[in-house]
């Protein structure tokens, strides 16, 4: 009995990576933006750019290693 999965790995690697950096530049564009247009930003701002830059970036680096190494070699 063998199993087979529908799932494209390249693509799903590729738009989790794409999709990590997008967040990592989103947070990174808004804070300098926001700290150039406007001298301080609020706290839930601040949060909200923080946030997005720390998860762009463990979405962009682990989505890789997931979707491109880990489940490949387990299926």
């Amino acid at each position: 009995m063998t199993r087979t999965s529908n799932l494209d790995h390249a693509f799903l690697a590729k738009t989790g990576f794409l999709l990590g950096l997008g967040l990592f530049a989103f947070g990174v564009g808004g804070e300098l933006l926001g700290h150039s247009v406007f001298q301080n930003l609020p706290a839930w701002e601040y949060t909200l750019f923080s946030y997005s830059e720390v998860a762009g970036l463990v979405i962009g680096f682990f989505s890789p290693w997931v979707f491109g190494v880990a489940l490949p070699l387990l299926e």
